[in-house]
This record gives C-alpha cells, structure tokens and sequence, in this order.
C-alpha cells in the first residue's frame, strides 16, 4: 500500500510539475462539422479549419498548438442551402459543403474590425507579414552572411499590416499522450489551418496564440543578471581569479558560463565518423583542469552564482566516456567494437538515458542548466522534418520541468514556432562590428512577433572576419555601445570566440571605458524588479519585454520604419547608437510617439512627444527615453540575484501626469508562480493641487513561499526641485543633509530627492506627498549639462599645463552639485547662478593659455 502511494505521489507530482496543464480536445460545443470538414470555435477572433478525406480528425496536441479546450465562445451556426455559416462578434466563415479541400472557391472567412472588413480565402498571400525571427546569427556580419553574402531568410512572425494571420499546422508532428509527452509522425497530413483576425490590435493577436500555443514561461530571477562567457580553456584555478576580479572591482555577477574545454575536447584535429570535430561532443571533466568538478561546483555554489556548461551533443556517447558502460548497458548496444553510441534526439530511449545516466548526475554535483549548442544536421534521421534544434529545446526544457526542483531553462538557438515555450535563445557567433550590433536591436525586439522574447547575444561579438590583422581588436567604444544595448535587451550576456586579443573583462579597459562599462552593469541590475515585472507581463499576455513600436502606435508609420527603435517594457523606449562616434558625441534620430512627453533619462531633458528629433550622447550617455510621470521600480546597487533584496527603490520620473504600475514578485526559482504563488505591489503617482504630488505604494496583494513581510523603501524624484515639505503617512519627514534612514535628501549631481522609509510593512499602504516650492525652477536638461561640464572641466585640466587654477567661474560653475548639497536653502539661486555661467564658460576658456585645439575640444563637450 505504501508504495502504491508513493508512485501515486510521484506521477501527481510529475503532473503538478511538468509544463502547465495541455488540454488538446475542444469542448465539443466549440466544434461544427459538415461532412469531411470540421471548424473548431476557439475564441471570436480565432477558428480552427479541418478537413480529411477519411473524417479521422486529430484532438492530439501538435508541437505548435498545445491546447485547444477554451471557454465556448458565443457564436452562430446556420446551414442554408449548400453552404454552412458560423458567426461570432468578429468573424463569419462560410463554407460550401461537400466539396473537398479548403479552396478559394469553397472557403470564406470575413474578419470585421470595426466599420472595416477584411475577407480571406484559402492561398490568399499576405503580404504585410512583420516577421519573426531566424534559428541563428552565426558567421553574420549585420544581417549578411559573411561568407555567402546573402541576407538573412528571417521566418514569417504571427503578425501582419494585413490584420489577419493563418497559421498551417497540416503537416506537423503530434504529441503522444505518454507521461514524458513524445514525438509522433501525423498520421494523415490534410488540412489543419487557424485563422486569426485582428487588424491593428497585434497585442490581441499574441495573446489569442498564446491561448492555444502556451505561455510564455517566466525565466530565473538570476537570468536578469550579468553572464560571464568566454570560449576559453579556463581552468578551477583561474575561474576563481576572474570571480574574485568581479568581487574586487565591485561588479555585479550572476551566471558563470564555461564552454567546451570542461571536458575532454581531444585537440579538435580531425573529424570523427559523424563527421563532426573529435572532442566537441563531450561529458567527462578535463581533469588537467578541473581536477576536483565536485569541489569547484560547490565553491561556486557558495559564491551565489550559477553555472552552465556547453554541450556539443551530435556525436552521441564517445567509447571513452566515463559513463559509455552504462549508457551502452542501458541502450543495449554492442560495445565489442568500441563504437560511439550514435545520436537521436527523436530516440526516447536515447534521451531518457542522457539525462538520467548522463547529464542529471552533473546536475546534481552543482550545474545549474545546459548551454545547447547545435549546428549539426538540422533535422532528425529518425522522422523526416523534425527540427533537430526544436526537438532539443523541448527535451532539455521539459526535463527539467518534470523533476520540478527548480524553474527550467536552457539557451539554445530557435528552432521554429511553439518554440517560445522553451527560452532561452543562444544567437549564436557574430562578426565583431558596428553592423553586427546595428542589426540586433531590429532582430531582438522582431522576434517578439513569434514570442521568442528572450533572446541572449554575444554582446561584443564573437570574433573578427573581413578585417586586416592590423585592425583586428577589440574597439572600446564599439564593446561599450554593445554593452549599453546589451542592458536594455532580454539577456546580458558577453562571450566571444577563443582569441587572445578579445579581452572583455572591464579591468582591462582604460578608466574612460571601464567606468562606463561598470555604470552600464549596475544600471542592469538596478532595472531587475521593472525586468522581471515585464517578464510577469510577458507570462499573462505574450507582449515580450523587446518589443516593436508598432504594438503601441500601429497607425503611425514611424513605428514601422524606426525599426531599430523599440519599448522596453511599457514605459521606457530605446533608440541603440549604432554607429561611432564624430567628435566624441554619437547622433541618433529618435522618433517619440504622441500620447505623452519624454524624458531623456541621462540628460534630463523633457521632449515633447509627436516628433523627430535628433540627440547627441557622449560615451557615457544612452538613448532611453521614459514615458513623463512613470514610476519604475528598481534596485538599490547590488551585486548579485540569489538572495532576496530587501530593499525596493521606487522611481518617480517627472511628468505632470498620473500613473499607475505594478511591481511583481515570486520565489524567483521554482514553478509555484503558475500556481498561484505571486505577488504584486500596485503603485500610483498623482499631481494635486498646491504643487503637490502623492505617490501610493498599495498593500502587497497576493503570497509565495520566503516572501518577506517587511521591506525597506527609497521613494526617488528624478530630474526634481529642492521639496519645501515631504510627508509619509501625513508625517513630515526631517530633510538631512547625508543618506538617512526616516529622512530625506537630495543628490546635486542628479537632482534627486530621496526619500527613506525603512522595514515597511508590506502589507500596509504607504502614502509620500512632496510639496514643491511655487518659485519654478528650469531643470530641463540640467543634468546633461552638470555632467557634460564635469567631463569638460577632467579634460581641461588634464591639458592645463599651468601653475595657476582654473578660472573661478569655471571652477565653481562645475561644483554647482555640491553647493546644492551644502547650501539646500538657495536651491533656485544655484541653479539660475549655473545656466547663466554655463553660458559663459566657452567665452571664459578663450581668456586662458590654452591652445585653440584644447578650447575647441573644451566647448565641444558643452553642446
């Protein structure tokens, strides 16, 4: 009896933890059929169309289309003479009976939007498809080839300017009904077509697709941080060093990724009989090395990091493996001729012992998920047209989710739709140059139109092609670009091919660079709550955190031709710099859509929204622009994910209109987040009368396991004036002159006011009003000013070559933050004294002995 039970817990805890609940057969009172054609009514805006010539039609799950038992929604069946209608709010199908296969003469569906109508038939082109994505950017210079010089075939997306969408599942694979749901060829390969209408609502169509496709999973919490990557023959010793580089330098760390060389690789110099690099496909640990795997895994355990491992997989189980034996055992395979046991992804048997003879025994010493790096044949020699890549995807995924220990992912490249059920994407080895990086912001936030949301490039590119030896290093100010992109993409991750001169580590970078990388990094982490809220979002509606403009604005025709341009999250849109620098300011044209103003988040600037504008940045400056009045949820400076950060920073931007937005949270590491186990803290800011405004921190709605009961809040006022009052729970706070628990300060050289409310209890509601003064204050772009005057004033006396100081006015002009925090009571003053200076100061630096080459660079940086 007792172990009757435990095998019923085991297989319930299979079920409870495998992937979210599939439910392929419809409820037969969504389903109409005539004769050898059957129509599935899946919601107003989506319908199923079968037709087979023997009437056997298919309820099993496809490796598209997952489940298909939604509410019944209202709808219409009406047969008159030879033709069959079905009615919903937003779609008519008409069908001629008894006459075959789906054709433009038999088969009608007219999607009403609105006063519009939009009528398809079957073959109709569409001809305004969006695009998707494509399975990688290997050997890709920008989006060229570079040793074909073609451009990248990328797929077909789910969305349209045509406002409708089919998608043909005819001749796809099933899935069987076993517990570890397995590949099947479909039996008879008809017709099986979904039709979605939608018309400019693409936000609509996403979220119909994942109704039947499946959500989109939220990934690790840990996955938002910084991954260290690098094809390298790294050993224990000197992966030790590079962490404690991160510790001393005070970078933040949370994915240590090791490539190949952790196993036996044999020197990669001939090809095996699979015609594959001897050594790629390895599991057993280079031990000149690692001579301790069990040692080192657990001390990066202890230094809260995870580790993933590269996996070759395509020549099966080499004969001098560690586990061959038992593998062979398993597989009852002829060992007599010391033959590699060969591969197939498709082979049950074969991966079931991979993971349980292979792989899980790594696991279980401390490797926290798997680096999957297929480029071999693209699809199976067991079932003609299964993506091999695909196939990949779904095993690793899936296996992780079946033991249930912890929240699975995998990164590994596309492998074509239902995909986005199994993130994240390995993009794979690009050329180092500024096309590389021009293309990827058009390519991340593209994928979104297949959910393929998660995208992880090789920020910095992998390696160099195309180029003279001469020119072949890593360019600074090209690795930065990358970078700052690379913090306002899904995944921040670098890595590059194995090349002595490709130093990515921000130590090795002069002081100009590595202080900009390194606020780079520390902006990723800051933004993780506003990340993994999105992440929520992308979960509940499939709007990924990359996004195309035109999901928020279709009728504008700048959201389809700024197509580097794209929404990060729902409140901050990004235009990359792309390209160098001319006289160390980079020009981007950044088109900011009507509906709101726009905060340029490093200068300070408010921009008027409906408009084309163009920027310049220095270096140290980036594109991103918030939406006037947002609240962002963000982080304090940390180091590191594993741990719970008790403190929130609340982010109020300027803006003079009201808000809302919610901050989510779950255990960060487990399934329970598709169960119920989440929380999320809603937030609004509101501008009251008297110059006043309030920001409202709700109670925490919603549990999780670990889930804290009290946390430290830092409400911040960006781009702010000096407050005459502020008020918490209708207590005046004291104003002090230094960071201060229960006080508030302000930072000159941000122009922030900081506001602390320590152990709050999260269940309670917290109110901060901010009274400002009625003298207005011009801040507009002040702090793009105070910094670009403080890089001006670091060249300048770099080049002075004078025993004499600085101009007074140029001096004190440049320590206009530091005067706000010493003298808070003259706030407006200060600030008049500093645009009225900064005027003069070019006219100032004429007078000096510096040469006209040093003023013209001085002035320059005050543009």
């Amino acid at each position: 009896m007792k172990k009757a039970l435990f095998t019923l817990f085991i297989f319930l805890s299979i079920q409870l933890y495998g992937h979210e609940a599939w439910n392929s057969k419809a409820n037969r009172q969504a389903v109409v059929q005539t004769g050898n054609a059957r129509f599935t009514v899946l919601t107003p805006e989506l319908i199923r169309m079968e037709w087979d010539s023997t009437g056997q039609f298919t309820d099993q799950a496809t490796l598209f289309i997952v489940n298909r038992n939604l509410p019944v929604p209202q709808f219409k069946k009406r047969e008159k003479g030879k033709y069959i209608t079905i009615t919903t709010g937003k779609l008519i199908l008409k069908y001629k009976k008894e006459t075959g296969r789906f054709t433009a003469d038999n088969l009608e569906i007219t999607y009403l939007d609105g006063k519009s109508k939009t009528v398809w038939h079957p073959g109709m082109k569409n001809t305004g498809n969006l695009k998707g994505t494509y399975r990688t950017l290997d050997g890709y210079k920008g989006k060229y080839n570079v040793n074909t010089g073609k451009a990248l075939p990328i797929e077909n997306g789910l969305l349209s300017t045509e406002g409708w969408t089919v998608i043909d599942d005819s001749n796809n694979f099933l899935f069987d009904n076993s517990d570890w749901n397995w590949v099947e060829p479909r039996r008879n390969k008809e017709q099986d077509l979904y039709f979605i209408g939608y018309g400019k609502n693409y936000k609509k169509a996403l979220l119909e697709f994942t109704k039947i496709a499946g959500k989109v999973p939220v990934p690790p919490h840990y996955a938002f941080g910084y991954w260290w990557s690098r094809y390298w023959n790294y050993s224990d010793d000197e992966l030790r060093k590079l962490v404690g580089n991160f510790h001393y330098y005070h970078i933040p760390l949370d994915v240590l990724v090791i490539d190949m060389d952790w196993h036996k690789t044999k020197g990669l110099d001939h090809k095996d009989e699979f015609g594959q690099m001897a050594g790629w496909t390895g599991y057993t640990w280079e031990k000149s090395l690692f001579p301790e795997p069990g040692k080192f895994l657990n001390w990066v355990k202890k230094q809260n990091l995870k580790v993933t491992l590269n996996l070759h997989p395509a020549s099966g189980i080499p004969a001098d493996e560690k586990q061959y034996p038992a593998f062979a055992k398993a597989m009852d395979f002829d060992t007599t001729a010391h033959k590699p046991i060969p591969f197939e992804a498709a082979s049950k048997k074969y991966m079931t012992n991979l993971f349980n003879i292979v792989l899980h025994p790594l696991e279980k010493k401390g490797v926290s998920f798997w680096w999957l790096d297929w480029q071999q044949w693209p699809y199976s020699k067991k079932y003609d047209g299964l993506s091999n890549t695909w196939w990949l995807n779904y095993c690793f995924f899936t296996d992780m989710e079946r033991k249930g220990e912890k929240r699975p992912m995998l990164y590994h490249r596309w492998g074509g739709l239902g995909n986005h059920r199994y993130q994240i994407g390995f993009s794979g080895d690009v050329v180092i140059s500024w096309e590389s990086l021009a293309y990827q912001p058009y390519f991340t936030a593209t994928a979104s139109n297949v959910l393929y949301g998660y995208w992880s490039h090789d920020l910095g590119g992998h390696y160099f092609a195309g180029l003279p030896k001469d020119e072949q290093k890593v360019n600074p100010e090209l690795y930065v670009r990358w970078m700052q992109f690379g913090a306002f993409s899904p995944i921040f991750r670098t890595h590059s091919s194995k090349d002595a001169r490709i130093k990515k580590e921000v130590w090795n970078f002069p002081y100009k660079y590595s202080r900009t990388l390194t606020n780079v990094i520390n902006l990723r982490y800051t933004l993780v709550p506003y990340i993994y809220t999105m992440a929520r979002k992308d979960y509940d509606t499939g709007i990924s955190l990359c996004r195309p403009m035109y999901y928020d604005y279709p009728e504008k025709s700048e959201a389809y031709s700024f197509q580097n341009e794209y929404m990060f999250g729902d409140n901050l849109l990004v235009q990359p710099i792309t390209t160098p620098a001319q006289n160390d300011f980079s020009s981007v044209n950044v088109w900011l859509p009507e509906g709101n103003d726009w905060y340029e988040w490093n200068t300070g600037t408010m921009l008027k929204g409906g408009q084309t504008v163009e920027r310049q940045f220095l270096l140290s400056e980036y594109p991103v622009y918030v939406k006037a009045g947002s609240i962002i949820p963000m982080y304090p400076k940390v180091n590191n994910l594993e741990k719970k950060i008790h403190e929130l920073v609340v982010n109020v931007f300027p803006g003079k209109a009201n808000s809302e937005t919610k901050f989510y949270e779950d255990a960060g590491n487990d399934l329970g987040y598709q169960k119920g186990e989440y929380a999320f803290t809603a937030m609004k800011k509101e501008s009251l009368p008297d110059d006043r405004i309030k920001v409202t921190v709700m109670p925490r709605s919603g549990s999780f396991p670990g889930m804290e009961e009290s946390r430290d809040y830092e409400i911040r006022f960006p781009g702010s004036v000096m407050p005459d009052t502020v008020w918490v729970n209708g207590n005046e706070v004291v104003y002090s002159s230094v960071k201060k628990a229960n006080t508030w300060w302000y930072t000159g050289d941000d122009l922030t006011v900081h506001i602390s409310v320590p152990d709050f209890a999260c269940d309670r509601k917290l109110e901060v009003v901010v009274k400002c003064p009625k003298e207005k204050v011009n801040l507009n772009g002040m702090i793009g000013k105070m910094n670009r005057l403080k890089l001006s004033v670091e060249y300048l006396k770099n080049h002075w070559n004078n025993w004499d100081a600085l101009p007074g006015i140029i001096s004190l002009t440049n320590q206009t933050d530091q005067e706000i925090n010493y003298h808070p009571e003259n706030f407006a003053k200060l600030i008049k004294t500093f645009n009225t200076n900064y005027a003069l100061i070019p006219e100032a630096v004429k007078k000096t002995h510096v040469s006209e080459k040093v003023q013209n660079i001085f002035t320059n940086y005050l543009r």
